[in-house]
């Protein structure tokens, strides 16, 4: 399960948030181990029936709001295992209040619901930790590391004929002229202000990738290319809206322009297509590309969607 669209800042405190949640939960089973071998009096929060909810792991996970776990279905199973964990661990404490013995299959029981927890809680971490690795440090989003992975897995979703899958590419118009214009630090605000707005505004299981430059790919599933130039569009318009405010001049910009005073904006051009089940997923990126250049050539601040007339298209010096 791919982590969601989210900035680099909230997936490291998702993971902090993870491992001190993990370090509450392996001094909690050292405790329970010590109170079952030494037949101490059970804490009383562990022997009722919402004991996963008072334990300080509980406590963290049900109140837990990051982004990174949300619609995450390993944080839900972690959840379930946990409660399993508590349930088995309540009959362990209770068999030994009463001073009966515990039973093979009792033991067994919460060992198997432990272990389970733990490979969650790894599986969730590691996920986050490849999550922040594979991130683009200028602008958040996901790099290009990952993005053949995504769109194979999408593609094989599509070969099985379990839903559908669209690709769209988007390009900053005129972003030469910002860098020129502003400079490279103002440019890189605008960067990272265009795909924040892009991120926020996808669902939780579509994923952008910065492909290069001013350059983003966005990968739609169970969406087909009528319902993905409406998601496309929204976009388009909604970045177009963006303010940027000038905010100083790029020490490391000397080309001898003169810097604007207030705000101004940019516009996005977006090629689209539809993931093809039958071509490499090379191939369908590159009819994103040529459905982009053919948005440009056409005046910019706009979407196209490929068609075969668009491969005889000479991909000029467009910006």
């Amino acid at each position: 399960m791919a982590i969601p669209n989210i900035s680099h800042e909230q997936i490291r405190a998702a993971l902090q948030e993870l491992d001190q949640a993990s370090y509450h939960h392996e001094q909690w089973a050292e405790a329970l181990y010590g109170t079952l071998i030494c037949r101490l009096p059970a804490d009383q929060r562990d022997t009722g029936g919402d004991a996963h909810r008072l334990c300080r792991f509980g406590q963290w996970y049900y109140r837990a709001e990051t982004a990174a776990f949300e619609h995450h279905p390993g944080f839900a199973a972690m959840g379930l295992e946990h409660e399993r964990m508590h349930q088995s661990a309540t009959a362990l404490l209770r068999a030994t209040a009463e001073g009966a013995p515990i039973s093979i299959r009792d033991y067994e029981r919460f060992v198997a619901a432990l272990k389970r927890m733990r490979l969650e809680l790894a599986t969730l971490r590691r996920e986050l930790g490849d999550a922040l690795y594979n991130l683009d440090p200028l602008t958040g989003t996901p790099s290009r590391i990952g993005m053949l992975t995504k769109l194979r897995e999408q593609q094989d979703l599509v070969k099985r004929q379990l839903q559908s899958c669209a690709v769209a590419m988007i390009d900053l118009d005129h972003f030469k002229e910002v860098n020129d214009r502003y400079g490279h630090l103002e440019g890189d605000r605008v960067l990272v202000a265009v795909a924040r707005h892009v991120m926020g505004e996808l669902r939780p299981y579509d994923k952008v990738f910065r492909y290069g430059g001013e350059e983003f790919l966005i990968v739609l599933p169970e969406t087909d290319v009528a319902e993905a130039r409406a998601i496309v569009e929204r976009l388009r318009e909604g970045v177009g809206a963006l303010r940027h405010a000038c905010t100083g001049h790029d020490k490391g910009h000397d080309e001898g322009h003169d810097k604007d005073n207030g705000a101004f904006e940019v516009t996005i051009s977006i090629g689209l297509t539809a993931l093809d089940c039958e071509l490499p997923v090379q191939e369908t990126v590159d009819r994103a590309d040529k459905a982009l250049y053919a948005a440009k050539a056409a005046g910019r601040n706009r979407s196209a969607v490929w068609d075969v007339s668009m491969d005889a298209l000479s991909h000029c010096a467009l910006s």
